[in-house]
């Protein structure tokens, strides 16, 4: 059986020594874009339209759109509303389309957009997105958004637990060094996730913002089956 090529590439600005236009790229921001969005299209969101400056989010409110969008974990003033997965309910986004911009994950969509598929990853999907992975037959490139283009611990141990899944399928092969990192650090994490957790840089920021009560959420495991995928700069899913 041939085997495809696995990366993990940990920070957008290590992205284009990675990009490849026949990979697919599977984009991780576990707190919090790829979780709100995942949750999300589980509540019926039609479509979600990243974009990466504020510029471009107070344009499309203009317009009239759904915008959630933050720096820095606080609501931006012409919002309707910020990142937290919990703002993504069905009584707010269910058949809307929602204009998204966050610090770090929406960022990296738009780079990512020249490989063969772009899709979305969390805790919330990681089963279902990891066996759609395994039959595209291509290689596979695991972004983590990060923060402000520096390493994340949880967005680590997340593209390590999917690392592990593929390798483990017998569909995947690897050389790159960030995913033995990632692997051996979610061996290091998986029987006491949040409390490994408790080190993470970004759950302090958000712990000392007042915004933590999302945490235990974002790291649930298979909540839905949707898997977001990045086509013609909108998110829908498969």
């Amino acid at each position: 059986m041939t085997q495809n090529s696995l990366e993990i590439c940990f920070t957008p600005a290590a992205f284009e020594a990675h990009a490849d236009s026949e990979a697919v790229v599977v984009i991780i921001d576990v707190l919090r874009a790829t979780s709100s969005i995942c949750t999300a299209f589980a509540n019926g969101v039609r479509e979600i339209i990243p974009v990466e400056t504020v510029e471009e989010a107070r344009a499309m409110k203009a317009r009239g759109y759904l915008v959630a969008a933050e720096r820095d974990g606080y609501v931006l003033d012409f919002a309707d509303f910020g990142n937290s997965p919990f703002n993504f309910t069905p009584e707010k986004v269910k058949g809307r389309s929602v204009v998204y911009s966050t610090t770090n994950g929406t960022g990296i969509m738009k780079r990512a957009s020249v490989c063969h598929d772009v899709v979305i990853g969390s805790w919330l999907n990681i089963s279902v997105l990891c066996n759609w992975i395994a039959e595209q037959g291509r290689k596979v490139v695991i972004v983590c958004a990060g923060w402000k283009k520096r390493f994340s611990l949880e967005d680590a141990v997340c593209a390590g637990a999917m690392a592990t899944r593929l390798l483990e399928s017998g569909k995947f092969c690897t050389i790159c060094d960030s995913v033995h990192a990632a692997t051996d650090l979610w061996m290091m994490a998986r029987t006491d996730l949040l409390g490994y957790m408790e080190k993470a840089a970004q759950r302090s920021r958000l712990r000392d913002k007042g915004l933590d009560d999302c945490i235990p959420y974002c790291h649930k495991f298979d909540v839905t089956d949707v898997i977001p995928v990045l086509r013609g700069g909108r998110l829908t899913t498969l």
